[in-house]
């Protein structure tokens, strides 16, 4: 499975994310500690969110994150209070190639899916359906990630965004039973993150919130339960229970 991480806070430099920790996102690509659901590594491109003046930024590449020579300068200079990144694991039998890498974006929205969806994409032919024909032919790839993303997205402006994750979470599994949908996105003042058969890990200060598939860097990192929402700003933190809402 692919390998995730969100900060919102005080600005910091993409590397102090990234790069620089025990444990960061970098060494997750080739050595993580938690691949239930399958793969060894995490080699099949990254991508990095991030916003400048309010602005949205993102940097996709379809190389492992160590192949990268220019990561570390770059990841250096930049300095936000907003911050997505992924790592993928790509599924096999989907495409592969800068396009499907996470984070996807629509407006100011960066989104990312660490899982799969079985049984793609005849599983999930009805609620694709449901999308008009112009959102279809706009989606960044052909694979489960970019079609959950778009399902979520046309929904946005209709309810508070968690409610509309949490709906699309259960439609999914509902479609497709066994899927793994754990999904993470901001707009740079809001987080949004489920866990659905994976981990995610989150870490509170007084300013700020992080959360991770695995922890890295300091101490003070919290399990969030399977099968919970997380709704965050950098001063706020909701994590609720969706068992039995299917």
């Amino acid at each position: 499975m692919c390998r995730h991480l969100a900060y919102l806070g005080p600005p910091v430099t993409l590397a102090s994310l990234v790069l620089e920790p025990t444990h960061p996102l970098y060494e997750q690509s080739w050595a993580p500690n938690d691949m239930r659901g399958g793969g060894t590594v995490n080699a099949d491109g990254f991508g990095l969110g991030w916003y400048a003046d309010g602005t949205p930024v993102r940097y996709r590449r379809n190389v492992p994150i160590w192949a990268d020579d220019n990561l570390p300068g770059l990841a250096g200079s930049i300095r936000s209070g907003a911050v997505i990144a992924a790592i993928r694991n790509g599924t096999v039998g989907m495409q592969l190639g800068e396009s499907a890498v996470a984070p996807f974006r629509t407006g100011k929205w960066f989104f990312s899916h660490n899982g799969r969806i079985p049984g793609w994409p005849d599983s999930v032919v009805k609620l694709a359906e449901r999308l008009p024909a112009a959102e279809l032919l706009r989606l960044d790839a052909p694979t489960d990630s970019a079609l959950l993303w778009a399902l979520i997205a046309d929904r946005l402006g209709s309810g508070d965004p968690a409610d509309v994750v949490a709906a699309v979470v259960r439609e999914v599994e509902a479609a497709a039973p066994g899927s793994r949908l754990n999904v993470l996105m901001t707009d740079g003042e809001h987080l949004i993150a489920t866990t659905w058969t994976h981990s995610l890990w989150v870490r509170q200060t007084s300013d700020s919130i992080t959360v991770s598939s695995e922890p890295f860097g300091a101490d003070g990192w919290t399990e969030v339960p399977d099968h919970s929402l997380l709704a965050a700003t950098a001063t706020t933190l909701r994590i609720t229970p969706m068992e039995g809402q299917l």
